[in-house]
């Protein structure tokens, strides 16, 4: 046996070793040794880490598809938002020519300037994901999740080949945040469901759907068993870019950098010039589109120009300078052989087409969105008819439009039902609005869920523990079939769930307590009355300062809240005419639900420090939590916007503080610190504000 400084030598040779050959196998290619000798090396030091525990490192190749089977994926916040980016709706050469005017427009420049550089990329059909490495080790990987809060998926993410666990650097990054795309080759996946077949298990519909579910697996040993592929292409958070300082100054050299750490970069990428090099990449990846080894559903154009990107900005969470430009989409025909509507979580009244199964982007479309009744009537489709079935995006089914020739014998005109096929309620359509909707409210059972999770939110009542799995249960079981009946839940009920332990029933049943004693806008929020959201409640609550006043408040006198016009006011007096809203009001009140009349939130115009001005926050506040100066500053009456422009009034900069407060100073807006706030908000109106 070895002696330990030996073995702590030896394994870290063979580390490195396998590291090597592993980037030459999954990323290049291009293997320079047998498989047999691979694993020679791996089982050597396997051998070593289980006579020597401590040389068990976390990035040892061992230890890839090591981790216990986890009881759900955990939140992950990100530390820089993963926004997603606009794509573009003309699949014709004038899309990419559409961005590139845009793009000039908004950076001024003339028809005599230079075209503009943009790094062109493929748009890849999988999962986004977010890989952290600290000291050039992989300690975290996250789904884009709803862009501010992912979910875990390390032991997942561990498993894939083309993943390195230690970045190819001696200088790493403090952190280094990289972004990407988990996905399956064709070839892996129809080797995949091969095997499966053998098996004589069942097969998966595409590589799209697989990839994603392999990743969201609770058992890691499962995921490895799917052949999963990854490709880099941005990064996130970045500290302190040792070796690499500063970083390059373009996307193009930033994937170039990516690429040196051993990180998979899509070699299709290309830096092109203006709009002709958008459209010449376009009609070139589209063309080979078939050829690829994977599936696109499109490509994405980016301003290569880092600080170009940064003075272009985001329009609220899309960047202005990236766009989607996406493929036409496959279409196929078959037979329209019923119309049924759906209800949806929001209590929007959806026409489904029930179609002849028919096999159109790799999967089987039996089913089919229809949108609304104009978007129906436009296209002129009616029960019986041969219609052309697309995947909108390869992702969304739709029906095109009706296949020419005679219809056999008169159908009639599908007509919207008055009444929710769901709970009974009344139908109607917004004046001006193409959506039809159920006014069943809180009292609809295809709302409840969604009703039941706003409600919960972290924004609006805040109940630590109710979320989508619970909320399933409770609605399945018929536990819970209104908002009021959350609170007579017991601890003998909740504990008899599944995966609800007795501690964790107390904990809920707590939390449901703790609710109890809230604030008016929370609670207005958490009604879920559509078209009133976080700004809109603080406004109604200050404005009229009781509950009971906001319920019975007439048009008029809505249209008098700041920011609140027709058609949110018409919202709020539909809600509150109808009367179940009402009594889940009222059994809510009953229960308990409170909070001080008197608690600030009807402010006189003295009060509001901040009316008509708008921040933006960046970086860590010393003691503040962004949702905590977020409220402050709203309930002084101003606005926090997500970007900085010229029409921001302050900036409020903590600590690690990025592009929004550079973007700032090229602006000459205003930089306050917490400090600043805290005066800015104690000042008296008019003084500074």
């Amino acid at each position: 046996m070895p002696t330990p400084s030996d073995a702590e030598q030896r394994a870290g040779e063979l580390r490195a070793q396998l590291h090597h050959h592993a980037h030459r196998y999954y990323v290049l290619d291009a293997p320079e040794i047998p498989d047999a000798e691979y694993d020679r090396m791996f089982q050597e030091l396997q051998r070593l880490e289980e006579e020597h525990p401590a040389l068990r490192t976390p990035d040892s190749p061992t230890q890839r598809v090591l981790g216990r089977v986890l009881e759900g994926l955990a939140p992950v916040r990100h530390a820089v938002p993963m926004l997603s980016i606009q794509t573009e709706t003309d699949t014709t050469a004038a899309g990419a020519e559409a961005f590139d005017a845009r793009v000039r427009r908004e950076l001024g420049l003339g028809e005599d300037a230079p075209p503009v550089a943009y790094a062109a990329e493929l748009k890849f059909d999988g999962l986004a994901i977010n890989l952290r490495y600290e000291h050039g080790v992989l300690v975290l990987g996250a789904t884009r999740g709803d862009g501010e809060t992912g979910e875990d998926v390390t032991q997942s993410i561990r498993t894939i080949g083309q993943v390195p666990l230690r970045l190819a650097t001696d200088a790493p990054p403090p952190v280094l945040e990289v972004r990407g795309e988990v996905y399956m080759r064709r070839d892996d996946f129809e080797g995949l469901n091969e095997r499966q077949r053998e098996r004589g298990e069942k097969t998966f519909v595409n590589p799209r759907n697989t990839a994603a579910g392999a990743v969201r697996q609770l058992d890691p040993a499962v995921t490895a068993a799917r052949p999963l592929s990854f490709f880099a292409y941005g990064v996130g958070d970045v500290q302190g870019a040792a070796g690499i300082d500063p970083l390059p100054a373009t996307h193009g050299a930033l994937m170039d950098w990516l690429q040196s750490l051993g990180l998979p970069v899509d070699a299709e990428r290309a830096v092109v010039q203006g709009a002709a090099g958008l459209v010449a990449f376009h009609d070139r990846i589209e063309a080979r589109r078939d050829a690829l080894p994977f599936d696109i559903d499109g490509v994405v154009y980016k301003v290569d120009s880092l600080a170009l990107q940064r003075h272009l900005g985001f329009k609220t969470r899309e960047p202005r300078w990236a766009v989607a430009h996406k493929y036409p989409a496959q279409e196929q025909p078959t037979r329209l052989n019923d119309i049924e509507i759906q209800v949806g979580r929001t209590g929007k009244l959806t026409p489904v087409a029930k179609l002849e199964p028919v096999f159109v982007g790799g999967t089987t479309v039996s089913n089919a969105t229809l949108h609304n009744l104009f978007e129906l009537r436009r296209k002129g489709v009616r029960v019986g008819d041969r219609v052309i079935v697309r995947r909108a995006g390869d992702v969304i089914p739709e029906i095109v439009g009706r296949m020419p020739g005679e219809r056999m014998a008169y159908v009639p005109n599908f007509r919207m039902p008055t009444a929710c096929p769901v709970c009974g309620s009344a139908v109607l359509r917004e004046r001006g609005s193409v959506e039809h909707r159920c006014t069943g409210g809180l009292f609809c059972a295809a709302q409840r869920k969604q009703a039941l999770l706003h409600y919960a939110g972290r924004r609006a009542m805040d109940i630590e523990g109710l979320g989508d799995r619970l909320v399933d249960q409770l609605v399945d079981a018929g536990l819970v079939r209104t908002l009021p009946e959350l609170y007579r839940l017991g601890v003998a009920k909740l504990a008899a769930l599944e995966r609800m332990a007795e501690r964790s029933a107390a904990n809920l049943v707590a939390a449901l307590e703790a609710s109890k004693r809230t604030t008016l806008p929370r609670f207005l929020y958490a009604l879920g009355i559509r078209h009133v959201g976080e700004a809109t409640a603080k406004d109604l609550a200050r404005h009229f300062g009781s509950l009971d006043r906001i319920m019975s408040a007439g048009a008029d006198e809505l249209l008098q809240v700041r920011d609140v016009g027709p058609v949110v006011a018409r919202s709020i007096r539909a809600f509150f005419d109808q009367p179940h809203n009402v009594e889940v009001v009222e059994q809510l009140r009953a229960a308990g639900i409170g909070w001080d009349e008197h608690d600030g939130t009807r402010a006189d115009a003295a009060a509001l420090r901040l009316a008509g001005k708008t921040l933006v926050l960046t970086g860590t506040l010393p003691t503040l939590g962004r949702d905590a100066a977020r409220e402050l500053i709203e309930a002084a009456g101003g606005k926090v916007a997500g970007s900085v422009s010229r029409k921001t009034d302050f900036v409020i900069a903590g600590s690690e503080a990025g592009s929004k407060l550079d973007r700032a100073r090229e602006l000459g807006v205003a930089v306050l610190d917490e400090q600043g706030l805290r005066d800015l908000l104690e000042a008296p109106r008019g003084d500074g504000a």
